[in-house]
């Protein structure tokens, strides 16, 4: 049992300010000393970069469909700090399809959190109440606990404050005013990311000043401690694979997504993880014996990423000589003979792995949960074997594989995906190696395979 003081920070829809709200209370509790923890329910990648630019360590996700109930209880309670705060995912009762399996509440029904549903009061008067008492008693172990009220007026808080506390018993913890300096912009995958906000630092702060003035601070943190302590299972992992192989990690503005405990995985599974930029470096990490090229945004990247030639061919050459890859949706792009740009205006040369053509689309070309049936052997499974994971792309490809068959749960809908072969995995669909350990010690497996870090460089 561990005791880990966690709150959710829920809401009716995405829109409502969530991430707004996240970053305002993380910062402030921060600035005041509470060294907070902090989680995104679900799989987005971008609001965890935020938080972790606030609270200065990796935030986690906790995706039930990803990952499963154990894991996402046993990062919950290795990774918690004197607080937690976790961010939920669209509205609080959104899961798969038109059901609430794999919610916000799914999770803080398995964790026993506490709940604080974040309400737009925009042109709200007694309605608001209405609101919060629909999602308080629509499941009647709701664990909403409290509201804070989002792009209200301080004029108009004291009103909707009594009138919710008066209709449903919950407590009111506050509200943050409009602030046309703080807001964060978007983009086709959502909120731009983190390293890409101009004056970061100085919105935070803006933010965790209106948290210190208008939330109530030490009944959110009262709040968090009424959670009851944490069981999670210790770790039932694949034993570490000998010979510690590099693992070359691309990271750098357009290769930026990534789960931090999947990381973790591979550094316990054995591996050495060798962070590199496609964009600024000019070839692999020595002694590499793996490849990893997660998501990111390599569409606004292409001018810069084709005029780093001595990347692409380390890449091209690393991949086509049997390096063991694992290239994820954005990664998967830069393996293309072309990427077109965010514009639509130029397709440049990327590594070429695949003699494929990648442009927008101008749409989800597809979306959502899929569990993928591998239809031959490779890299991560078994020909038979199925894997949880997530689709969400505005580019497609002329060439996106069909190794795999996607099935979303709970529909009809289906496709074909993904590429695999015993030394390479490169597909639309991303992973989340914790939800399937096995696969990720099948990587590390092959890594090492490749003849260890010291013969890879001696090979060289």
């Amino acid at each position: 049992m561990t005791d880990r003081p966690r709150l959710m920070l829920c809401a009716a829809a995405s829109g409502s300010g969530k991430t707004t709200v996240t970053c305002a209370l993380l910062r402030a509790l921060r600035q005041a000393g509470k060294a907070p923890a902090a989680f995104k329910c679900g799989p987005d990648y971008i609001d965890p970069m935020f938080h972790s630019r606030v609270v200065g360590v990796p935030s986690r996700n906790l995706d039930l469909f990803l990952m499963g109930e154990t894991p996402c209880l046993r990062s919950l309670a290795e990774n918690g700090g004197r607080l937690s705060v976790i961010e939920a995912a669209m509205g609080y009762y959104d899961g798969i399809a038109m059901s609430d399996q794999a919610s916000a509440y799914r999770l803080a029904r398995l964790t026993d959190t506490p709940a604080v549903l974040i309400l737009d009061g925009r042109g709200r008067a007694l309605s608001a109440a209405a609101a919060v008492k629909g999602f308080q008693t629509f499941r009647p172990d709701s664990h909403i606990r409290g509201v804070i009220f989002n792009r209200v007026s301080p004029m108009l808080y004291p009103r909707l404050k009594e009138a919710v506390e008066r209709e449903t018993g919950l407590r009111a913890y506050g509200f943050l005013p409009q602030c046309p300096d703080c807001t964060i912009e978007s983009r086709h995958l959502g909120l731009v990311t983190a390293a890409e906000v101009a004056d970061l630092t100085e919105k935070l702060d803006k933010l965790a000043a209106l948290a210190q003035e208008h939330l109530d601070l030490p009944g959110l943190t009262a709040l968090a401690e009424t959670a009851p302590p944490l069981s999670a299972p210790p770790p039932d992992l694949p034993a570490p694979v000998p010979g510690r192989p590099r693992i070359a990690v691309a990271r750098d503005s357009a290769f930026c997504f990534y789960y931090a405990d999947a990381l973790r995985l591979l550094e316990r599974l054995g591996a050495e993880l060798a962070f590199f930029s496609p964009l600024a470096d000019a070839a692999l990490p020595e002694h590499a014996a793996g490849l990893y090229l997660g998501g990111g945004y390599p569409e606004l990247y292409t001018r810069e990423l084709a005029e780093n030639a001595p990347m692409l061919q380390s890449v091209r050459a690393a991949v086509q000589s049997g390096t063991p890859t694992l290239a994820e949706c954005g990664g998967f792009l830069y393996l293309h003979q072309t990427l077109a740009d965010a514009g639509g205006r130029h397709s440049r040369q990327m590594a070429g792995v695949f003699p494929a053509e990648a442009a927008s689309t101008g749409k989800l070309s597809r979306f959502g949960y899929i569990a993928m049936t591998a239809r031959q052997t490779g890299l991560l499974c078994a020909a038979g074997e199925s894997l949880n994971a997530h689709e969400f792309h505005y580019w497609d490809s002329t060439s996106p594989g069909d190794a795999f068959h996607a099935q979303k749960p709970q529909s009809s809908r289906a496709w074909s995906c993904a590429h695999h072969t015993p030394t390479l995995y490169a597909g639309f669909p991303h992973l989340h190696l914790c939800g399937c350990p096995q696969a990720a010690r099948r990587f590390v497996e092959a890594c090492a395979s490749r003849g260890g870090s010291e013969e890879i460089g001696d090979r060289r």
